[in-house]
C-alpha cells in the first residue's frame, strides 16, 4: 500500500435492538439509504407497545392509539411503507366531545390558529367567561413562542393564567392525559405547550384526528418490517441481545441469548429504558445515560374492551366521558368493522389501579350504561393493563440523549431527549434521527433508494 493511503474501512452493518416504533423507524430509514441492517426483537412479534393481539377471533390493540395530523415523521414512515392512508386512517377535523358536558369543533374552513379560536368561541358546555379564558390562554402563548422561562406543573401554569376549573376539567386535562399520559398536577407544562404549538398553531390539518382503521400491528409494524426486508434488511423476532461489547474504536459485538456473537459497525438501542440501562452498564462512558434511564418513572394505561350486541354504536367513532374511570371511548365497529366492540381508555395513575380487572370492567360497563341507556349488558370484556406504558412526563425531566459519547452507538425511543412526550411520533422521530446521524456519518445520500 502506498505511503499515506487510507486504510479501507469495513462495510457498515447496523444493529437495531428493539422492534418497537423507534427501532422500526431507524431500520426503515437506514434501509431506504441502502445501509445493511439487522433488527433484533426479543418478543415473538414486532411493534412494542403499539402491537396487535388476537382475542376471541378479533384483532385488538395492546393499547388504543390515535394519531394527529402534526405527526409528520410517523406519516412519512407510513408513506414509505406504502400504506394507503384512506384505507388505514379515518381523518377527522379536530373535535373534542365530552359526552353531555362539552363539545369543541375546530372550524376547518379557517387557517390555524383561527380554526381553534373560533371553535373555542362556539364551544358547547362552557359559559362565555370560560370560553374567553381559554381563548386568552391560547392568544397569550403565541407571542411567547409557546416557551416558558422555566418549566412547571401544568396545573400550576393553568391556575396562574386564571383558567377556570371547568375549562381545566373539560379541555386542558383531557388533552394533557391524552398527550402526556401524566396527571395535570404533575405534568410538564413546557412539553404540553410543545404539543399545543405543533398541533394547533401551524397548519390547520395538524390538528386533524387520525383514527386507525386497522390494528397497530397491521398499521405500523408489519408493513414497515416488510419494507425493511424488501430492501435487504434482516428482521429477527424472538432474538434477544444479552450484552454489547466494544471491540475497538468503531466496532461492537453483540452477545446473543442463544450463544451467537455478531459484529456490527453501529448499534441503535431502541428498547425500553430499563433494558437499555442494562445493555449500557458494561460501557463505562455510558454510565450517565444508564443512570438517566434507570431514574425514569412510569405511568400506566388501561384499555377496557367491551363487546356488546353488534347493533350497539356510539354517537361518534371517538367520544370522551368527563367523569368516572373512562376517559375516551372508541367505537371499533365504526373504525375497524368490529361491530359492537367498544374500547375504553384510562390514562395515567388513579383509583382504578386498586380494582381487579373484573371489577374495573364492571365499573366501566356501568359508566357506559349510565351515559348511553340503550346499551345492554356486554357479552364479554378484555382488560389490557400496561403498567409502565409511558414515562412520567414531569417538569424539568432529564432524559438521555440519542447520540451517546461512543462513536456509532445511539439510543432511540420516545423517552430520549426531546420536546415531545411518550407518543408514537416521539418514538418514530427518535429512531429517524438516529438513522440520519448514521447516514450523515457515512457520507451517504440521504435520499438513497
Amino acid at each position: 500500500m502506498a505511503q499515506g493511503a487510507l486504510t479501507p474501512q469495513p462495510a457498515p452493518h447496523v444493529a437495531v435492538i428493539g422492534g418497537g416504533c423507534a427501532g422500526l423507524a431507524a431500520a426503515a430509514r437506514l434501509a431506504e439509504a441502502g445501509i445493511p441492517i439487522t433488527l433484533f426483537e426479543a418478543a415473538p412479534q414486532l411493534g412494542g407497545r403499539a402491537r396487535g393481539l388476537s382475542w376471541k377471533g378479533l384483532r385488538l390493540d395492546n393499547g388504543q392509539h390515535i394519531l394527529l395530523g402534526a405527526y409528520g415523521e410517523t406519516l412519512a414512515l407510513m408513506r414509505l411503507a406504502g400504506l394507503d392512508f384512506d384505507q388505514s386512517l379515518l381523518r377527522m377535523p379536530l373535535q373534542l366531545c365530552m359526552h353531555g358536558e362539552f363539545e369543541l369543533r375546530a372550524q376547518h374552513i379557517l387557517p390555524a390558529p383561527l380554526h381553534l379560536l373560533a371553535g373555542l368561541l362556539q364551544a358547547r358546555g362552557l359559559t362565555w367567561r370560560e370560553r374567553f379564558s381559554a381563548i386568552r390562554f391560547m392568544i397569550w402563548l403565541r407571542p411567547i413562542g409557546f416557551r416558558l422561562d422555566a418549566d412547571e406543573p401544568l396545573l400550576q401554569l393553568l391556575e396562574r393564567r386564571s383558567q377556570p376549573v371547568r375549562v381545566i376539567k373539560l379541555l386542558w386535562e383531557p388533552l394533557c392525559l391524552a398527550a402526556l399520559n401524566t396527571p395535570v398536577a404533575n405534568a410538564s407544562a413546557q412539553v404540553f405547550l410543545n404539543v399545543l404549538r405543533d398541533s394547533f398553531a401551524r397548519s390547520r390539518s395538524d390538528s386533524d384526528l387520525l383514527l386507525p382503521r386497522r390494528d397497530l400491528g397491521a398499521l405500523l409494524a408489519e408493513p414497515i418490517a416488510a419494507y425493511v426486508r424488501s430492501k435487504g434488511g434482516d428482521v429477527q423476532t424472538g432474538s434477544t441481545v444479552r450484552a454489547i461489547a466494544r471491540m475497538h474504536d468503531s466496532d461492537y459485538r453483540l452477545q446473543m441469548q442463544d450463544g451467537r456473537n455478531m459484529d456490527f459497525s453501529h448499534v441503535v438501542i431502541a428498547t425500553a429504558p430499563s433494558i437499555a440501562a442494562t445493555l449500557l452498564l458494561p460501557l463505562p462512558e455510558l454510565m450517565p445515560s444508564a443512570d438517566l434511564c434507570r431514574q425514569l418513572r412510569y405511568q400506566p394505561i388501561y384499555t377496557v374492551y367491551l363487546q356488546y350486541a353488534p347493533a350497539t354504536r356510539l354517537p361518534a367513532p371517538m367520544i370522551g366521558l368527563g367523569s368516572g374511570y373512562s376517559q375516551w371511548l372508541f367505537d371499533r365497529g365504526q373504525l375497524y368493522g368490529q361491530d359492537g366492540l367498544i374500547a375504553a381508555v384510562i390514562s395515567a395513575e388513579g383509583p382504578h389501579q386498586a380494582l381487579t380487572q373484573q371489577a374495573l370492567a364492571a365499573a366501566v360497563a356501568a359508566e357506559l350504561s349510565q351515559a348511553f341507556p340503550a346499551f345492554s349488558a356486554p357479552l364479554w370484556h378484555k382488560v389490557i393493563a400496561e403498567k409502565r406504558a409511558t414515562f412520567a412526563c414531569t417538569p424539568g425531566l432529564r432524559r438521555p440523549e440519542g447520540q451517546t459519547p461512543l462513536h456509532g452507538l445511539y439510543l432511540a425511543g420516545d423517552y430520549t431527549a426531546g420536546g415531545y412526550p411518550a407518543t408514537i411520533e416521539g418514538a418514530v422521530s427518535s429512531g429517524t434521527q438516529c438513522a440520519n446521524r448514521i447516514i450523515a456519518g457515512l457520507g451517504r445520500n440521504p435520499q438513497h433508494n
